[in-house]
């Protein structure tokens, strides 16, 4: 399996570094509104931050959505990975499959960095889903498969294995754009507000391109 993220992780960092950036309150010693990754909630540093370092600036929602969205994008990531293990699979399911690594395991890095540098833990939760509810937004992940599904998705077969990936991938998609855009309204670092907007996006695409072959699938397997 090809894992390599070089090239999204590097338009994820050039989208990310050219966000605003406001004024200081605090000499941090890195720059005028720059804070280290390594800064604490409660600092007083605003704006984006310089070399792709994570801005201080941040709120509740900002924290939340960091923390929820990371677990949303391992389970992505964990149901891709199963169905490259299928064999039988259209190769042009497999091929999104792969590109959903690709593009979430930059972002994985980012979020756990945002979390890091505001002193927050990543999200306790389930990555299977068990633990929250299935309404979409902030409030809770909305579109987590369940450990039954994740369990329906690793028995598949073939072609079966591609639609119920498909299928399934369409809703956990739809969860994370309602999150996406909660965030983008509610959030006030510049980063995880530009990276809400970048996963809404791309998202929404995805999930049009899922649905085209969902219809192009074979009947049967």
């Amino acid at each position: 399996m090809n894992r390599s993220t070089t090239l999204p992780a590097l338009a994820l960092a050039l989208a990310l570094t050219g966000c605003g950036a406001g004024s200081s309150e605090q000499d941090t010693g890195a720059g005028p509104g720059t804070a280290p990754a390594t800064s604490a909630p409660g600092a007083t540093t605003t704006g984006a931050a310089a070399d792709g370092a994570v801005s201080a600036e941040h709120n509740d929602a900002d924290v939340l959505f960091a923390q929820m969205m990371l677990p949303h994008h391992e389970q992505a990531v964990r149901m891709s990975e199963m169905l490259l293990a299928e064999e039988g699979v259209r190769a042009e399911v497999a091929d999104f499959a792969q590109r959903v690594i690709d593009a979430q395991g930059p972002e994985i890095e980012h979020l756990n960095a945002m979390l890091a540098a505001w002193g927050a833990e990543p999200s306790a939760g389930d990555v299977h889903g068990t633990e929250h509810g299935s309404d979409a937004g902030m409030g809770g992940m909305g579109g987590m498969m369940t450990a039954e599904d994740m369990q329906a998705l690793e028995t598949a077969q073939g072609q079966d294995a591609a639609r119920l990936y498909l299928e399934q991938m369409t809703v956990h998609h739809e969860g994370a754009v309602e999150m996406a855009r909660d965030q983008a309204e509610r959030g006030q670092n510049p980063q995880a507000v530009e990276l809400a907007r970048h996963v809404a996006a791309d998202q929404e695409a995805e999930i049009a391109e899922m649905e085209r072959m969902l219809r192009e699938l074979p009947d049967g397997t």
